[in-house]
């Protein structure tokens, strides 16, 4: 969703509101499972990372 509507400028919130129910009716299970996955690996992640710091794909699980 951040990637459809990255640019874009919207003078009220009504227009925010249905961009993104636009971009939101688009999308496919496999996009929500894929999010999720994705969230499950950065959690991962920081689990594995043991309160150090780390910055992109250095701390690998």
């Amino acid at each position: 969703m951040k990637v459809q509507l990255k640019g874009s400028r919207f003078d009220r919130v009504e227009r925010i509101q249905r961009e993104s129910q636009n971009v939101l009716g688009t999308l496919r299970e496999q996009d929500f499972q894929h999010a999720f996955q994705q969230w499950q690996r950065r959690w991962d992640r920081g689990v594995a990372a043991q309160e150090n710091y780390f910055e992109g794909d250095a701390a690998q699980t």
